[in-house]
């Protein structure tokens, strides 16, 4: 029994040397992916993109409104036998601006999220260029962290790489 315990305490001490020497060699980072995201001139031009399509489609919608209101307006007027086809033409604006109100709805989230999607991907991809580049072994979400260290934190170096190519006018904006 003795030679087992011996023999287990050896392999032990061997995985466990092995190990710190391996861990000594690892080169670990985190980035803080929302503020990233969030201060990439790229999420900040097509939060301004979706911001006019949101407003061209709440006008849209607004004039939609305006005209059945309109026609609620003018059944009021009408004599009984003339009220028929104008409630007809309400009913079927009203359809019409459930269905444009749900379709443009649908298209505005599958359009952003399409976007949200390619930024990321193009974060990670910079994030790893500059892993590669900086030999690091391992770079974190900071989601997934529990405790790291400042000296780890990433973050600054990332968004410095991501928005360096950034047009000259969206630079002088953000100088003001």
């Amino acid at each position: 029994m003795s030679k087992f315990r011996t023999l287990m305490i050896s392999i032990f001490a061997v995985v466990l040397l092995a190990s710190v020497s391996y861990a000594a060699d690892l080169k670990i980072g985190y980035v803080d992916l929302s503020r990233v995201f969030d201060e990439y001139h790229k999420t900040k031009d097509y939060d301004k993109v979706l911001e006019a399509k949101s407003k061209d489609f709440e006008k849209e919608r607004n004039d939609k409104i305006e005209k059945v209101k309109e026609q609620q307006a003018k059944l009021g007027l009408l004599a009984e036998d003339k009220k028929a086809p104008v409630e007809q033409e309400i009913e079927k604006l009203k359809t019409d601006l459930l269905e444009f109100d749900r379709q443009k709805k649908t298209d505005l989230t599958k359009e952003r999220n399409e976007k949200i999607r390619e930024i990321l991907l193009e974060i990670e991809k910079i994030v790893s260029g500059y892993a590669e580049k900086e030999g690091y072994t391992l770079i974190l979400n900071d989601r997934v962290l529990i405790y790291g260290a400042q000296t780890l934190d990433l973050t600054e170096k990332v968004m410095k790489l991501l928005n360096e190519n950034k047009p000259a006018d969206d630079k002088k904006a953000d100088k003001k």
